[in-house]
């Protein structure tokens, strides 16, 4: 994730920088260097801040699409997105059965997924 994605995101779910700081468990500083570049943004806190992104209130506007539906999904069954109902957060989830990121490591798994259409649909 890119500053101007991050800044971008913090400003969609109305945060200030403080409040984002106390959210993702990190401090005001940090996400000061996030927005302005000074420091990577750690998957860790990518991860989180898409999960609040994609789970804020939005009155129905943003319709959630299942992972198993979008791409039309042979291994489900067995997919832990499939066991515990999240379809639209397969992304956030470890282990996962998908093609693309099947057996691949976390940061792997996430250059692949900030591409995919389950999570870009979300955002």
């Amino acid at each position: 994730m890119d500053c101007e994605t991050f800044a971008n995101l913090r400003s969609r779910l109305g945060k200030t920088q403080k409040n984002l700081a106390g959210l993702l468990g990190v401090s005001l500083k940090a996400v000061q260097s996030y927005e302005q570049g000074w420091r990577s943004i750690p998957l860790h806190v990518e991860r989180q801040l898409y999960f609040l992104t994609v789970n804020q209130r939005c009155d129905g506007l943003n319709k959630r699409k299942d992972c198993w539906n979008i791409k039309k999904c042979e291994h489900k069954k067995g997919c832990p997105a499939w066991e515990f109902q999240a379809g639209h957060l397969c992304w956030f989830l470890s282990g996962t059965l998908c093609e693309c990121t099947a057996a691949q490591s976390w940061k792997e798994k996430m250059t692949i997924c900030r591409k995919c259409e389950v999570l870009t649909s979300l955002l």
